[in-house]
């Protein structure tokens, strides 16, 4: 798995013509019931408090509405408080116990396995910084899978994430597909995947079982577990895998 690597060829010089499959990592990959969102949210939570020198009820709030405006709690952070985003990440991200939470799956590994790659590229596509991403992924042990990454470079300015269309432009060229119509995407977040649809991707929404469905879809598909994808998205696989 390369880090913003793009590769337009196959192995034999050839134009790489396969579509892309971009999946999102955290509460996507692993599952919300492993409660890393909810350790995720306190550590923030916390660092709004230090930092912005805020009291517990004002941190929350502002956290949630970083989150709702932007997609990212610490891109209202930069643009607000011109904090440094590498030490909010080393605070928080990195700050995780994720070797105690997140395990391997052989479902997930399989499900994987089973995507034709003769017709399917797999890249990741975050709104993590590079560390947190790879140390989930290696967690999981599915490296092997995924040929590439976008993530959100917290080392640039401006802050560019999900669900901006620059994010996804960003993930389109890095991941070498020019066309929206080639793109696949799985992420658990409702603005992620309505962005996605409206960009022309062929999106599938996350929502696990005893999440809240939204009122209005986000995109033309969505599901509860990602072995749905096997049904919705029955020409990425393998055939005698679906």
């Amino acid at each position: 798995m390369a880090a913003q690597e793009t590769n337009t060829t196959n192995g034999n010089g050839q134009p790489d013509n396969r579509v892309v499959f971009f999946f999102d990592i955290d509460n996507c990959l692993y599952p919300k019931s492993a409660k890393v969102h909810d350790l995720m949210a306190d550590l923030i939570d916390q660092y709004f408090q230090r930092h912005l020198n805020l009291p517990k009820e004002d941190a929350v709030r502002l956290h949630k509405e970083y989150y709702q405006n932007y997609g990212l709690a610490i891109e209202g952070l930069v643009r607000h408080h011109q904090i440094d985003p590498l030490e909010y990440n080393a605070k928080v991200d990195d700050a995780l116990p994720l070797d105690n939470i997140i395990k391997p799956s052989d479902s997930l590994k399989k499900l994987l396995a089973d995507i034709d790659k003769s017709k399917v590229k797999l890249w990741l596509f975050t709104n993590a910084y590079i560390n947190h991403a790879r140390r989930v992924v290696k967690l999981l042990e599915i490296e092997e899978f995924f040929e590439g990454i976008t993530f959100c470079d917290y080392s640039q300015t401006p802050l560019v994430c999900k669900p901006h269309e620059d994010m996804f432009r960003k993930a389109m060229g890095e991941a070498g597909v020019e066309r929206s119509e080639d793109c696949y995407f799985v992420d658990d977040s409702y603005l992620n995947c309505k962005k996605a649809q409206e960009l022309g991707w062929t999106t599938a929404h996350l929502v696990e079982e005893g999440v809240k469905p939204p009122k209005t879809p986000a995109s033309k598909y969505q599901i509860t577990t990602l072995e749905e994808l096997r049904t919705v998205f029955p020409e990425l696989f393998k055939k005698d895998e679906q």
